[in-house]
């Protein structure tokens, strides 16, 4: 409708001022009105071109020098227009419409000291240009993006204006050119072994994760992806011409499961720790080999049993990638109503960035089925007062606290402390 109302404006304007001249050169009479006349009718003629000419025709491409990357990175971008008649044109104003995902910066571990001032985090991203095409065909301008955030970003549309010289005329038109960046989160290293069990220094969590890995063989199966070449059963293998490996105590159900809070979370740097913290930590169990479940709970709850094979781990970091907190959902209902799903688990690690009432009631139901159960807080350094009251009902419970504000998430490997 505002397009129709611009060209039925600029028709209006271009037709008055055509008559106006030709009123005057009539009326007038001489060589001067008529010079004046015909002198314009050339500019005229070609505002009149530029009114009708039809710029949605074009064809407008988008090309990214790569689809898939960390969360971070960079990319950059091409955007090219492709036009069949070379029509002179004054200038053209090419805007590359990105999605709002992209309103915020990811510059790694540096971003986490802005933890208590978030919107520090988002800018205004405006990829705009200016160009002049004059006859040219095919004419195209690029940008780089750069601290890519994590998540799925789309690149829906591609939006030009263009005019004349006079400014008389002006057209604008919004073309449809979908592409997808994916930038994946970033497997920090995490200190998470033997050489920290102390807990009085404060960097534990390996302990109560119980991360030790069983060696007593009970069985054999057939090889998956991601099985480690000195499990494979040589003898068994020759037997049946089928490779064959080893099959572990461990590896009999899901000895640890993650669940990760995607509820509720306003601060969008602590949900970002808390994804970084989670990947890292699945990432550490897949190198340890050992077998491990993550259960998110949010607007999409998801849940993956296992993540010793290639393919699970593949489709758990695309589901992480993905993941953005939901705004209306309960925490502590939907852990509830996952409960079938947790009790195959000996150990559950929640990874929260919430501390309220109706958690630690949760969590004490949990607590009287599950074999240990520890909580990994991820909070701003400020936010302590608030939470003490109800880490301590969980500490006097028996459930084992940690947490991890700005100060360990900035750290190389990344660290936990116990509270």
């Amino acid at each position: 409708m505002k397009y129709r109302f611009r060209m039925i404006v600029s028709s209006l304007f271009l037709i008055t001022i055509l008559l106006l001249l030709f009123s005057y050169a009539m009326f007038q009479g001489g060589f001067v009105s008529w010079f004046l006349f015909f002198s314009f009718l050339p500019i005229l003629l070609y505002e009149a071109v530029v009114l009708l000419y039809p710029i949605r025709k074009w064809q407008v491409s988008r090309k990214l020098s790569h689809y898939i990357t960390n969360a971070g990175g960079a990319v950059t971008v091409k955007v090219k227009i492709k036009r069949r008649f070379p029509f002179p044109l004054y200038y053209c104003i090419i805007e590359d419409m990105l999605a709002d995902s992209l309103k915020k910066v990811d510059n790694g571990k540096e971003k986490y000291q802005y933890m208590g001032q978030a919107d520090q985090l988002f800018i205004e991203r405006r990829m705009k240009r200016v160009l002049f095409p004059g006859f040219k065909r095919t004419f195209s301008f690029s940008y780089q993006l750069e601290q890519i955030p994590r998540g799925v970003h789309s690149f829906p549309k591609v939006r030009i204006r263009t005019g004349d010289f006079f400014g008389l005329v002006k057209k604008d038109h919004i073309y449809a050119v979908n592409d997808s960046l994916v930038a994946s989160p970033i497997a920090r290293p995490f200190l998470l072994g033997e050489q920290i069990r102390n807990q009085q220094e404060g960097n534990v969590l390996s302990s109560s994760l119980r991360l030790n890995n069983v060696n007593l063989a009970t069985g054999i199966r057939e090889y998956l992806p991601g099985d480690r070449v000195s499990w494979i059963d040589w003898k068994q293998t020759a037997r049946k011409n089928t490779m064959m490996t080893k099959e572990f105590e461990q590896e009999r159900g899901t000895s640890r499961i993650i669940v990760l809070e995607a509820c509720n979370i306003s601060n969008p740097i602590v949900f970002e720790g808390m994804v970084e913290v989670t990947y890292a930590l699945l990432t550490h169990f897949k190198k340890q080999s050992l077998e491990s479940g993550l259960l998110t709970v949010g607007k999409d709850t998801s849940f993956f049993a296992s993540i010793h094979a290639q393919g699970d781990f593949d489709r758990l970091k695309e589901h992480i990638t993905k993941l953005q907190p939901s705004k209306n959902d309960m925490f502590s209902m939907g852990v509830q109503h996952q409960w079938s799903k947790l009790v195959s688990g000996d150990t559950l690690l929640f990874i929260v960035g919430n501390m309220d009432k109706p958690f630690v009631e949760m969590i004490k139901k949990v607590r009287q089925r599950a074999k240990h159960i520890c909580i990994l807080f991820i909070r701003p350094a400020q936010q302590y007062t608030y939470s003490t009251p109800f880490v301590r009902q969980l500490q006097a419970f028996g459930v084992d606290v940690f947490e991890m504000t700005e100060r360990e998430l900035m750290k190389t490997p990344l660290e936990v402390k116990r509270i």
